[in-house]
Order: structure tokens, then C-alpha cells, then sequence
């Protein structure tokens, strides 16, 4: 029954969304056709942007594991071996979220590399290369900003969408350390089909809400189940006057694919629930405090977790970060790595896929870097690299690590990148 109502509530989120959108296509529409100026046009012309990234990188392994992988690390998976994570390539342009007024722009984004094994969307782009290296649409969406509902008015993204969940990042800009942790590995989504929405209700709360089709599913066949999902949650800005940052999103629906439990899979509840917080301490100190809780109605699996971070900007261009994290999989069913290039992809299908796995386990890991980032020149890209020092262990007596040899992996290497 609770299954049922809360299935019920996503369709009614779901029309909400899709007749905000058809008003939203709507105004467009009549925002260009009343536009006289052609001035007008050619500023919003001018905001479209084409930006680029590549980036590489190593984790070396001295245990030498016999399978080569590191147990626990999705992008640094292959030990002791270079590989190329991401050339990505973004034509966007971004909407004016302060303006009392229609804003539309658009986000075109597609990489090609080691880390697109990962984040792909079962039908677009899974079958599409089985190599290491593969390619994905990692994003592609429109973007508007309306003045509905509030003063400060509502933002709406409909397309492909990165998942919103937690601090880190597919693009390796935006997180601090080249590899992630177990709770941005394991127990956030990836990537979406659907639509996302922030409702700023004041300058300090913001309402976040969501439908999609699931994690890295599409429509119909290409969905791993036949129920949809959904977000919602809260932002809290400008607390301790503008220094703090919190956010709470949770995500609801069925998750796991009929192929693996037949009909149970379209009412089988997963929810995500993320709860962080960022803190200024000082203009050149940052502390971030995430707590993450999964459940798996149809696994009957839970996680949970808590990661806090550390970022010092100790000299020009060089920023050092600090990440600690306990990570409980109760099961032994969430932390797994995927031996076979589709591997991962074929999971989320529900398809075999060859895995190295461990029992239930309480892991604990610390990962020590420095980022230094510097401009190519005085307008245009960057180059920047991040040497990184990894420590993962159970804390609870089993041996998940280098074959199933160890109870501890130590780890360091780290990557580099050129913006243009």
C-alpha cells in the first residue's frame, strides 16, 4: 500500500512536471517570436559557450592483484595501469537564475573514455562500443528559468541529466580527488532521463523535486523495470551568515531489473536519502559532512555511510584535500566490481556480468592529495593535476581486498587534466 500511494504521488509529480514544461516550451515560443530586436537574439546567441576536458590518470597497486583490479574503485580500476578517464566536449548555454524573468539555455555534453563505462543510459549508448574506452551523451538537456510560483521563481532541466545526489562529480573538475568514495560509488545514482526542478521559495530555502525513468534507464524495453522515480528534497543557503550550505534529497521508485526479479521489480522500493553540509570555515578552508542511506526493498539490502571532507587552498594555485569515509554494506551486495568492460551496464539490465564481491563489510577509507591548478593563458583553459594517496580497510575482520588476500589496500597515483 505505501508502495502503491508513493507510486501514485510520482505520476502526479510526473503531470505536474511534464504541464509545467509544455507552458515553459510555450513561453519560449512567444518570449522569440515577440523579440523585434535583433540585438536581443544575438546577446542570447552569444552566451552559447564550446569547452572542452581531458583527463587521465593512475592508481598503482603494490599488492599486484592477480585479476588487476582494485577492489572498491570504479574509476581507477585497472591497478597499475595509465588510462585516459575523459575527452568530453560541452556546447551549452547557461540560464540567468537571478532575473525576474524567462531564461532558456541548453547543455549538449559527450565524452569518450575509460569512465563512460559507468554512466551510461541502457538504449542510447550501452551497446555502442565493448572496448575499455567507450562513448556516452553525458549530458543533454534544456534549461529554463521561469518566474513562477515564488519572487525568486522556479529552474526546470528536461533531458539527460547527471544525477544530483552527493558531492561528487562525473566531471573531475568538480570533485576533489580523482577516485571516489564507496558512497559516491555505491549508494548515489549516476544518471537520468527525466526532468529536475528547484523551486527558490526564499534566498535561504529552495525546494528540489524530480521525475525520471530510473538510474541509467530509458523507455520502454531499455527501462530495467516499468515504474518510474523520483526526487525530493530541501536546500537551506546563506545560514551562519552565507557560510553554511545545507541540502537533504531523497529519491524513491523501484530500481532493480525484472530480468533478475521478474515481476517484483516494478514494486520493489529502493530509496537513497542524502544528507550534506557544507561549511566555510575561512576564505581559504572548506569542510563538507555527507551522511548517505540506501535501502533495497527487493535486495533487502542496506547502506550506510558517512564521508567528510577537507579542502585547504594553502598557496597560490595548489589546494590540499583530505577525504574520510565508514561505509557499512550490510548485505555485501552493493559493493562490487565488475570484470568485463559491459560488465557494469549488464547489471543494470540485469544481465550475467562476471563480478569480485565480498561479504557484508564495514569499510573505512582515507584519501590524502594535493590539487594544483593553473591558467594556460590569461583567457583561456587550464591544466591542472592531483597526486593522491589512498588507504581502504574492513573494519570488521573480512578480507575484501587484492583477491580476497587482504583486509587493507593501499593505493596512490592520481590524475591530470587540460581545460580548453
Amino acid at each position: 500500500m505505501i508502495a502503491s500511494r508513493r507510486k501514485y504521488s510520482i505520476f502526479l509529480l510526473a503531470g505536474f512536471l511534464t504541464a509545467s514544461w509544455t507552458d515553459t516550451a510555450q513561453a519560449a515560443v512567444n518570449l522569440f517570436s515577440q523579440k523585434t530586436d535583433a540585438s536581443e537574439f544575438e546577446q542570447w546567441w552569444r552566451g552559447i559557450t564550446l569547452a572542452g576536458r581531458i583527463d587521465g590518470g593512475i592508481m598503482a597497486n603494490p599488492a599486484r592483484p592477480d585479476n588487476g583490479i582494485n577492489f572498491g574503485d570504479f574509476i581507477g580500476d585497472h591497478a597499475n595501469q595509465a588510462q585516459l578517464n575523459q575527452f568530453a566536449l560541452t556546447l551549452s548555454r547557461a540560464i540567468d537564475t537571478t532575473k525576474d524573468d524567462y531564461s532558456f539555455g541548453f547543455t549538449l555534453e559527450a565524452s569518450y573514455g575509460s569512465d563512460s563505462r559507468y554512466y551510461h543510459l541502457l538504449g542510447i549508448s550501452d551497446r555502442a562500443l565493448n572496448a575499455r574506452y567507450q562513448i556516452i551523451p553525458a549530458q543533454a538537456h534544456v534549461d529554463a528559468h521561469l518566474p513562477w510560483f515564488t519572487k525568486l521563481g522556479i529552474d526546470m532541466h528536461a533531458g539527460i541529466l547527471q544525477a544530483p545526489m552527493g558531492p561528487e562529480a562525473f566531471d573531475p573538475t568538480a570533485r576533489p580527488f580523482y577516485t571516489f568514495s564507496y558512497t559516491g560509488q555505491y549508494s548515489v545514482p549516476f544518471e537520468h532521463v527525466g526532468m529536475m526542478a528547484t523551486i527558490h521559495v526564499t534566498p535561504m530555502i529552495d525546494v528540489l523535486t524530480g521525475i525520471d525513468t530510473g538510474n541509467q534507464t530509458t523507455f520502454g524495453h531499455n527501462d530495467n523495470n516499468d515504474a518510474p522515480a523520483g526526487y525530493a528534497g530541501v536546500a537551506l543557503n546563506n545560514l551562519a551568515g552565507g557560510k553554511l550550505t545545507i541540502t537533504e534529497l531523497s529519491r524513491f521508485g523501484p530500481e532493480d531489473a525484472r530480468f533478475a526479479l521478474g515481476g517484483a521489480a516494478n514494486h520493489d522500493m529502493r530509496f537513497w536519502n542524502d544528507l550534506m553540509a557544507v561549511y566555510q570555515v575561512t576564505p581559504t578552508v572548506k569542510v563538507t559532512g555527507e551522511f548517505n542511506y540506501l535501502h533495497d526493498d527487493g535486495l533487502r539490502a542496506d547502506t550506510y555511510s558517512f564521508v567528510s571532507y577537507l579542502s585547504w587552498d594553502f598557496a597560490k594555485n595548489l589546494t590540499f584535500n583530505y577525504r574520510g569515509e565508514i561505509y557499512r554494506d550490510n548485505t555485501g551486495l552493493m559493493v562490487v566490481n565488475f570484470l568485463s568492460d559491459q560488465g557494469y551496464m549488464n547489471g543494470i539490465a540485469g544481465r550475467n556480468a562476471p563480478t569480485e564481491s565480498a561479504p557484508p563489510t564495514t569499510y573505512g577509507d582515507m584519501s590524502l592529495g594535493v590539487t594544483y591548478r593553473t591558467p594556460l593563458s590569461k583567457d583561456l583553459g587550464f591544466f591542472a593535476i592531483r597526486p593522491e594517496v589512498r588507504f581502504d580497510r574492513s573494519l570488521n575482520g573480512t578480507s575484501p581486498f587484492n583477491d580476497g588476500r587482504n583486509t587493507g589496500m593501499f593505493t596512490f597515483g592520481g590524475d591530470a587534466m587540460i581545460g580548453f
